[in-house]
């Protein structure tokens, strides 16, 4: 485990919510006002568990989909900022949260889907989420915006590729609330240059 310092960087909890399954082809969402997180996530989401089956992303670490890993991806953090962005060079004039698949979306950390690997965003009461890497774009945003807005939903992946967010997994357990505020402390150490 990486040393960790505090930044001067918060963040404020603008959305919350959880994808409940993945049968529709569109993202079906659940907003919430308080998150329950336990070790394995928010009980009820499809992301939730401690592990998970490997998927596609992982391919060239482990060639059999389905391999049993550690689960990385139990949230999905997304900016309000970065969202903003995206919703313009779609040509609208917001994206819901819902419809991106989101469990948290903040305000107030430039450049968050960059943020290193191993960070921590933690809330006053402790409750703490690691952030894994960034999350890349998907399809199945770009089919529920293409349903709302038709003619919009196909530039998606293009448009959100490095403003995606990123996911997460529960450090310490505890509850989220919207207006809770999360400080991001970053590992002690210099960018790798090999």
């Amino acid at each position: 485990m990486p040393a960790l310092k505090p930044t001067d960087h918060t963040a404020t909890i603008t959305w919350l919510g959880y994808v409940p399954h993945r049968d529709n082809p569109e993202l079906e969402t659940v907003a919430l006002d308080t998150m329950e997180l336990g070790w394995g996530g928010y009980e009820g989401d499809c992301h939730a568990g401690e592990t998970r089956p490997s998927c596609s992303r992982v391919l060239s670490q482990y060639p059999t989909r389905g391999t049993e890993i550690r689960n990385v991806r139990q949230l999905s953090v997304l900016s309000a900022e970065e969202m903003a962005t995206i919703a313009a060079a779609l040509g609208l004039e917001r994206l819901e949260p819902a419809w991106l698949g989101a469990s948290i979306v903040i305000e107030g950390i430039a450049d968050f889907s960059h943020v290193p690997p191993s960070a921590r965003l933690q809330a006053g009461n402790g409750t703490t989420l690691t952030v894994d890497m960034q999350n890349r774009p998907c399809q199945f945003p770009a089919k529920t915006i293409e349903a709302v807005h038709p003619g919009h939903g196909k530039g998606f992946k293009p448009e959100a590729e490095g403003r995606r967010g990123v996911t997460a997994w529960v450090e310490r357990p505890g509850t989220l609330r919207l207006g809770d505020v999360l400080r991001l402390h970053i590992p002690d150490q210099r960018g790798w240059t090999p």
